[in-house]
């Protein structure tokens, strides 16, 4: 690679970064000295303090809000072949010590020091987002490393993110490799399942949940159980096979419930799993007008909050969630909320759960909280890192 050029921060602008945080935002950048517009979307280059001192290589692209991501802390370490390499070993060597079986997320962007870039395994088969245009034009140099690395069967290019459309990136599907079925099988939890990684929700498939799942696997023997915003079954197929007396899964995707009656039968299940297509607003209000109730109810929705302008409404939309799950519920009842909004903490979910079981004139206690697993590691510098949380509530009245 030819000599980097430099990018100047201005004064004390560099104290995230010696926080340990990787991203650069453009009023953080002396245009005067170093003009963000020179640069190549995915252009490299060494970050300097404002008295010129370097403080590593990142890879620039002015048109994204973020428009700098660090990728080495030495100035002379550009993200080539060989880097990939070494972060994508570092990336293996954690999750081979804490999986026995290849199905997992291998690199989880910046909480491994690979920012921009997502990749799930499913065995042989890889599913990968570049998703900044950084990551984009190392493509190249990460297929050979990947292939360094774990020589895979199939790697799927997922290209539809929102993050690469934000970065002017062109969108897609592309598969490299041998053709792949329509769905590859992963395990979770003892559980087999098939995910649809050419055209599911984001890989595929979702193992950020993994170890909650786990956890309510061992609660719900012989209880009957209500999977909202099921997709192919992650929470409901797994109950199923824990003993769950019965399960329905509801998703407003007929595709996803297609997923659903794969896997249920895949595990043999399909006597104890039903399914329901619908807005999930909707299925619970005629499931309260038919007198349903459930032991169980599980709430794993998609964002309400996608950016901090939309908290407010965000949050009102799991109150009214959380309430009309409540109604469902028997009067000792399981509820599990999740959410995976990053700007939604934990405290303000608790608080979302509080006020729907006092407006049900309810009593909650929380009995479990839950994060992603550890093969989405969290970047202690970086909060924006650490998105999913999960509660699980007892709501019961007196």
């Amino acid at each position: 690679m030819t000599a980097l050029r430099s990018l100047r921060l201005k004064k004390n602008a560099d104290r995230r970064l010696k926080a340990g945080h990787l991203w650069l935002y453009s009023n953080e950048i002396d245009t005067g000295a170093t003009p963000l517009k020179d640069f190549a979307p995915g252009e490299q280059a060494v970050v300097e303090a404002a008295n010129g001192k370097a403080m590593g290589v990142a890879y620039v692209n002015a048109h994204s809000l973020i428009c700098a991501r660090l990728v080495s802390r030495d100035a002379g370490t550009v993200l080539d072949r060989s880097l990939l390499v070494h972060r994508l070993n570092q990336a293996l060597s954690l999750r081979q010590r804490l999986f026995a079986k290849p199905y997992y997320r291998l690199v989880h962007g910046e909480g491994d020091l690979l920012p921009g870039l997502v990749i799930d395994r499913f065995d042989d088969v890889l599913v990968v987002q570049l998703n900044t245009a950084g990551m984009e034009a190392v493509r190249e140099p990460l297929l050979d490393a990947l292939d360094k690395v774990l020589s895979p069967r199939v790697v799927v290019l997922r290209h539809d993110t929102s993050g690469r459309r934000m970065e002017g990136l062109e969108g897609g599907v592309e598969v490299l490799g041998d053709e792949p079925p329509e769905n590859v099988e992963l395990e979770e939890n003892g559980v087999r399942f098939i995910a649809p990684v050419l055209d599911g929700q984001k890989t595929g498939w979702f193992f950020d949940h993994r170890a909650n799942r786990a956890w309510l696997n061992g609660l719900v023997a012989g209880k009957r159980v209500l999977d909202l915003f099921s997709y192919v079954g992650g929470w409901g197929i797994q109950a199923a096979a824990h003993g769950a007396s019965e399960v329905l899964c509801v998703d407003a995707s007929e595709r996803a419930l297609q997923g659903v009656a794969e896997n249920a039968e895949l595990n043999g299940l399909q006597e104890r799993v039903a399914v329901g297509e619908g807005d999930a607003f909707e299925a619970l209000a005629a499931l309260k007008a038919d007198d349903e109730r459930f032991d169980v109810v599980i709430l794993d929705p998609p964002a309400f909050i996608k950016k901090r302008k939309d908290t407010a409404a965000g949050e009102r939309a799991y109150g009214r969630l959380n309430r009309e799950a409540m109604r469902l519920l028997g009067r000792d009842g399981l509820l599990v909320s999740a959410s995976c909004s990053m700007h939604l903490g934990m405290d303000r979910l608790t608080d979302v759960v509080r006020g729907a079981a006092r407006h049900q004139d309810r009593h909650g206690q929380v009995i479990f909280q839950g994060h992603q697993g550890p093969d989405h590691p969290v970047h202690p510098a970086i909060p924006e890192t650490s998105y999913l949380k999960a509660l699980g509530v007892r709501v019961f009245r007196d």
